[in-house]
């Protein structure tokens, strides 16, 4: 165990020395692969921030349920439906509008009262509005189709169609940031391989020499993975002051406009999760990356000694 952690710390120290001995080569491989890490890690962000700015637009504007009642439902219909609403644990608020309380909210708004009093009877309905603790699209398609069912019931009206299309958009900007991230990541990749590759090919002279004493590939592919994965990890915290430096701006050239507006929109920070998802992937397609170029670089060589 002491000669792997040997080896392997050595390795490391080999890596940080390449990295260090040529900064001008690795700034441009690091800059390259930041600018392609904080593309989607900014889309991710905005993304963040207008989800959650719905989910409090949707708390402060919930779509509601509007429940009609047949006209020929009584008293008893009428708090039966009420007692049925009241035990959903999904209701939050239950507010009952009688005909008469419509007719007369219809005759202040419309200006048609001369009309509204010439009726013979009253044509409007008895209605609840039902408003949700979860007031997801799904959960009131869901719930009105059950009460569409009930007795008594006529027609039951869901506002959901705004919030239907907030989803979909959401949905549309989570595939957007996976494609760029899968993008993205491949330029990770490649500038890795890349690189790896002509380290390798700038050294074949001493890598030769060190076969020939007995270094096995692993002994060769070390350094150049923790290479590869060290490249990662400084891109990604370059990209994360990025994305974080062009929040800030953000924040402060739009913080007077959206006070001004009344609108609580902001860019939040990428989260703890995101900046160690962000290291991690970035880390690993860095070493696997170098773990190719080594590999098949190695092969190749090999195959021209001989």
């Amino acid at each position: 165990m002491k000669t792997w952690f040997t080896q392997h710390g050595r390795g490391l120290r080999a890596a940080v020395a390449r990295f260090t001995g040529a900064p001008l080569g690795a700034l441009f491989n690091v800059l390259v692969i930041s600018f392609a890490l904080a593309l989607p890690l900014g889309f991710y962000a905005v993304l963040n921030s207008l989800q959650t700015f719905a989910g409090h637009a949707l708390v402060d504007s919930a779509p509601q349920l509007r429940i009609y009642m047949a006209l020929d439902a009584d008293s008893d219909d009428i708090a039966q439906t009420d007692q049925r609403l009241g035990q959903d644990d999904n209701v939050s608020k239950v507010l009952f509008v009688s005909r008469d309380q419509a007719l007369r909210e219809l005759k202040q708004s419309s200006g048609l009262a001369d009309v509204i009093d010439s009726l013979p009877q009253n044509p409007l309905p008895d209605a609840f509005i039902v408003s949700l603790r979860e007031p997801s699209p799904a959960a009131l398609e869901t719930l009105r189709d059950g009460i569409q069912t009930w007795p008594h019931v006529a027609h039951v009206q869901v506002d959901s169609a705004w919030a239907q299309r907030l989803d979909a958009l959401l949905r549309i900007g989570r595939f957007a940031v996976a494609v760029l991230a899968t993008l993205f990541a491949a330029v990770l990749a490649a500038v890795t391989f890349n690189t790896i590759r002509l380290q390798i090919l700038t050294q074949r002279d001493e890598i030769e020499v060190a076969k020939l004493i007995g270094a096995t590939d692993a002994f060769i592919r070390r350094p150049l993975l923790y290479f590869g994965a060290l490249l990662g990890l400084v891109s990604a915290g370059i990209a994360w002051l990025l994305v974080s430096g062009g929040v800030m701006l953000f924040n402060r050239e739009f913080g007077a406009w959206t006070q001004l507006s009344g609108s609580l929109f902001r860019l939040d920070y990428p989260g703890p999760a995101a900046i160690f998802t962000l290291l991690a992937v970035a880390a690993a397609l860095g070493w696997g990356g170098a773990w190719l170029a080594a590999t098949r670089t190695i092969a190749l060589l090999e195959v021209e000694y001989k």
